[in-house]
């Protein structure tokens, strides 16, 4: 059965596959000397939200206002993932934990990557290609920060931060 890309974003799926390819891709990188693996799954996690922004879109526009929302429904729809959001306004960083990161469910011993890095691509990609198309007068822009915990680690949670700017984006 052969599905389009618009038909396979409106079905449920696990993301055991994901999870495990990310895996052997790290290994075999970390085992073949490849020392820019966060940036390459960050790039991962970019190419596919500009992949997912054309056939699914949670808003038209992201402000500070919405941010929170908008943040917990991306999580929700492309990762099945309930997390908590917290906004820093004094140093402009988001912070969002998940108990329950369908990337990092497991603590793999010979890979010192979390699988998470690639939602910091993904997530910031998303929020800025949303706010590049609107004419929204304050728009908030994201840059992936860093995992500060990860499942993948061994911690409880992963824990994932974002830097942001309002006004225009680059």
């Amino acid at each position: 059965m052969n599905f389009t890309r618009k038909e396979l974003i409106q079905t449920d799926a696990t993301m055991n596959q994901m999870r495990n390819s990310i895996h052997i891709l790290a290994s075999l990188m970390e085992k073949n000397g490849i020392s820019d693996l966060k940036d390459r799954l960050r790039r991962m996690g970019k190419n596919i939200a500009r992949t997912y922004l054309q056939y699914w879109k949670p808003t038209d526009r992201v402000q500070i206002s919405n941010l929170k929302d908008v943040i917990t429904t991306i999580y929700q729809k492309v990762l099945n993932s309930s997390i908590s959001v917290e906004i820093n306004n004094a140093e402009n960083i988001v912070r969002i934990q998940d108990y329950s990161c369908s990337l990092c469910k497991y603590h793999y011993e010979d890979v010192e990557i979390a699988g998470c890095e690639i939602l910091l691509g993904l997530l910031s990609e998303y929020i800025n290609l949303l706010n590049k198309e609107s004419n929204e007068s304050e728009p908030i822009f994201l840059e992936p920060y860093e995992v500060i915990d990860s499942r993948a680690y061994g911690n409880k949670s992963c824990i994932q931060v974002f830097k942001y700017k309002i006004g225009k984006g680059d």
